[in-house]
């Protein structure tokens, strides 16, 4: 695989993992060890979540500012940083839905052509 094909897979996963957390925020602010396992079980354990792919999704959202952190306690009574969906990023969960639902139809389309396509 050539590094433009990897960098391309890169930028698809990171694309898809940030539409993930974005979605996973849009119930309410949470901290990062609670969005992987939200994705873990909203995904019946077929999507894993590693902090090293998390993390560097959470800053690169922050800097976009799609989403904001601020310091907090967890349910287990320590410190974490909590992450929260913001009005730009609940505008670009829309945006990257759609684009989401496009890849989608059209992967679907080219997996399972109509019969008349076939024929």
């Amino acid at each position: 695989m050539s590094t433009t094909e990897q960098r391309k897979r890169v930028e698809l996963l990171q694309g898809t993992l940030d539409l993930l957390i974005l979605q996973t925020l849009l119930l309410g602010p949470v901290h990062g060890h609670a969005i992987a396992k939200a994705i873990e079980f909203r995904s019946d354990d077929v999507l894993q979540v590693e902090q090293g792919s998390l993390y560097p999704a959470l800053h690169r959202l922050i800097k976009r500012k799609w989403i904001s952190v601020q310091d907090g306690i967890s349910e287990n009574n320590r410190r974490a940083k909590f992450y929260r969906l913001t009005a730009k990023g609940r505008r670009q969960l829309a945006v990257e839905t759609t684009k989401w639902d496009k890849l989608a139809g059209a992967i679907a389309r080219i997996l399972r052509p109509s019969r008349q396509e076939g024929e």
